[in-house]
């Protein structure tokens, strides 16, 4: 069994959430940046590229089949796909100081929003918790290696990068170890 999935009570737990995968593209334009982000702010841990995605609706610690039905149900709704385009370098601060460094969305915002609303009913109506905070479409980079923040010193701009078709919703497993998370693909729901 993986380091994300527990066994409780003959119960799988997974900790799990829903995100839009990267183009590999994308995903290789945007590790060369943050390999360079990562030496001019070294008080964040730089997101691998491997990891990078757009977290439509975080779940946390839940049985596999709480996660598994929820997917099911979402494999039944007509969810839509649509264009994805980055855009500028954003931040989450906490006061004066930087906790997330992030990608928001020249295109395709109002859309995530949509399957992002859809995601919460399908998890509201399987008895989880609602999210507390508003859904912010985003692509985070970085973490503050501190709990309170740091000071974000001057990055490059982020590269212009292509813009692409969100096509598939995918249910993921986050394994947490020392060297960080891995997500590994549990289901895949296909955008029409």
């Amino acid at each position: 069994m993986g380091a994300g999935a527990l066994e409780e009570a003959g119960s799988l737990r997974v900790r799990a959430f829903f995100g839009l995968r990267l183009p590999d593209a994308q995903r290789e334009a945007l590790d060369r940046y943050l390999a360079t982000c990562s030496a001019a702010a070294p008080d964040f841990r730089w997101t691998p590229a491997a990891n990078l995605h757009l977290t439509v609706r975080f779940i946390g610690g839940a049985d596999r089949a709480l996660v598994d039905g929820i997917a099911d149900r979402l494999g039944q709704t007509a969810l839509a796909g649509f264009e994805v385009e980055l855009g500028e370098l954003g931040t989450f601060k906490r006061g004066r100081l930087t906790r997330v460094v992030w990608l928001g969305l020249r295109a395709g915002a109002a859309a995530a929003q949509t399957l992002a609303a859809q995601v919460e009913d399908e998890c509201s109506r399987a008895g989880l918790a609602p999210e507390q905070r508003p859904f912010q479409p985003h692509l985070t980079l970085a973490r503050a290696r501190r709990r309170d923040g740091a000071v974000l010193p001057a990055v490059a701009a982020a590269p212009e990068l292509e813009p692409w078709r969100a096509e598939e919703l995918i249910l993921y497993a986050s394994h947490l170890s020392r060297s960080g998370a891995v997500y590994e693909p549990l289901r895949l729901l296909r955008l029409g």
